[in-house]
C-alpha cells in the first residue's frame, strides 16, 4: 500500500467521515482557506488511481467512496512507523512518545490500565 501525501490524507480523512461524497461535499468539509474545486477533484482522481477511492457515476457527476478503510491505512502507517524508526519495537516507540509528548500521570495510568487488560486477555487465552 502506498503512503498518502498530506493533501491526499486530508481528502481521505473527510471521505472516511462522509463515507460517500461528491467533490463539493468534500470541499465543504475542508477548513479555510479552501482549495479550488479542481484541486480537490484532481486529488480524488489520484486517490482513485492509487486504489484508495472508488466511484459511482451519476451522469457526468461522480460520487466517491473509500476502498481502503481508515483502520487499514492506520495499521499500514503504524507498521511503517514502527519498522522504519523504532526497529519494530513497540517498547522503543512507546518510550519515545511518552518522553516527547510528556504524557500526564492520568494518560500514563490509562495506558497502564489498557496494558493490564491486554495481559489479562492474553493470559486467559493460553
Amino acid at each position: 500500500m502506498k503512503e498518502l501525501t498530506k493533501a491526499e490524507e486530508q481528502i481521505m480523512q473527510e471521505l472516511w467521515t462522509l463515507e460517500k461524497a461528491f467533490v463539493n461535499d468534500i470541499l465543504d468539509k475542508l477548513p479555510e482557506p479552501k482549495p479550488a474545486y479542481n484541486t480537490v477533484s484532481t486529488i480524488v482522481r489520484i486517490l482513485e488511481r492509487k486504489g484508495f477511492v472508488g466511484h459511482q457515476a451519476y451522469g457526468k457527476s461522480h460520487q466517491y467512496f473509500p476502498l481502503v478503510s481508515k483502520k487499514e491505512y492506520s495499521k499500514h502507517l503504524f507498521k511503517n512507523l514502527a519498522g522504519n524508526y523504532f526497529s519494530n519495537s513497540v517498547k522503543q516507540m512507546f518510550s519515545f512518545f511518552s518522553h516527547e509528548k510528556k504524557l500526564s500521570l492520568q494518560e500514563l495510568e490509562d495506558l497502564k490500565s489498557l496494558i493490564e487488560k491486554e495481559i489479562a486477555h492474553k493470559t486467559s487465552n493460553q
